[in-house]
């Protein structure tokens, strides 16, 4: 029993713990510089109240990982206030750093004549795709505004991460090599799907091999948007031994015209994924771009853990 001066002879005490001194200490986390460039997401595809809470969750990651952070939403295909098209957003940026600069002098304050880019645009897509960087790259300049365009998100390890993940909830892969236990529906062989053309698969091949040694199981790639692309890479790995096949879509989900997944699952005659979508990795890799893109790299994105 505890009594007014603290616990009952006997109890143990909680103690503060200690911070840690040392190269072992943690590193305090990174907080956006004060004045930077917006992050602005650069979202394709018909504007959705789904996409936008996609859209927002990675934004949620990204701010979580650097506090302060102005991040900001536009997009490609937006109308009106409820889906601010990219170029508005990017202008709307624009003047509002000029309006706090013009406060701040008539307020007294010596500061510095804003300079370098109004706003950092980072791509939602997981791999190149010409088309949609084109009209992004057109949106920026018709914006009139500074702003600095990055790489898509991917390759990356994280990405081979994420599409493992998404394979195991939907029961198409096992958690973890490591384990024990099988999955009855495991796929013994994957399809790795994105848009974009013959560019794109090649960049996909790339997290496709990653994926391929987290798997042990032949992983190839195949355009969406190419017809008969996805069909013909289901009868090379059933040529070569396969035959269980997967889809795994190496998406993160607005890119891609909606139904055009499930037709393709349909004619490969196999079971499919989900689209990467708010997956963990994609949020620190907005991030990732943005802060490269500024020379301000706070602890950059690492491997996870094995999945499970």
């Amino acid at each position: 029993m505890s009594s007014p001066n603290g616990p009952a002879s006997g109890l143990p005490v909680r103690m503060p713990r200690p911070r840690q001194t040392g190269r072992h200490r943690r590193p305090e986390p990174a907080v956006a510089p004060e004045g930077a460039p917006a992050l602005v997401l650069a979202v394709p595809g018909a504007p959705s109240a789904a996409v936008r809470s996609l859209a927002e969750e990675v934004i949620f990651i990204a701010r979580s990982e650097l506090p302060g952070l102005d991040a900001r939403i536009g997009y490609l295909d937006g109308t009106g206030e409820e889906f601010p098209t990219l170029e508005t957003v990017l202008s709307n940026t624009a003047a509002e750093r000029v309006a706090r600069y013009q406060q701040a002098r008539a307020a007294g304050r010596d500061v510095a004549e804003p300079s370098g880019p109004t706003a950092v645009v980072v791509p939602l897509l997981a791999g190149p795709e010409a088309g949609t960087e084109r009209r992004i790259q057109q949106a920026v300049r018709d914006s009139g505004t500074a702003a600095e365009l990055t790489e898509v998100l991917g390759p990356h390890p994280l990405l081979a991460e994420g599409l493992h993940v998404r394979l195991s909830e939907a029961g198409l892969s096992r958690a973890d090599r490591a384990r024990l236990f099988t999955v009855a529906t495991a796929a013994d062989g994957i399809i790795l799907v994105t848009v974009g053309g013959e560019e794109a698969v090649q960049a996909a091949g790339i997290t496709g091999m990653l994926l391929a040694a987290r798997l042990a199981v032949p992983v190839m790639a195949a355009a969406l948007d190419v017809e008969g692309a996805v069909t013909a890479i289901a009868e090379q790995l059933r040529g070569s031994g396969s035959a269980q096949l997967a889809l795994a879509p190496y998406l993160i989900g607005p890119e891609v015209t909606e139904g055009l997944l499930d037709t393709a699952a349909k004619e490969a005659g196999c079971a499919s994924a989900e689209a990467l979508g708010a997956y963990p990795a994609v949020g620190k890799l907005v991030l990732s771009q943005y802060t490269s893109a500024l020379g301000i790299a706070p602890q950059q994105p690492s491997q996870g853990a094995p999945v499970g």
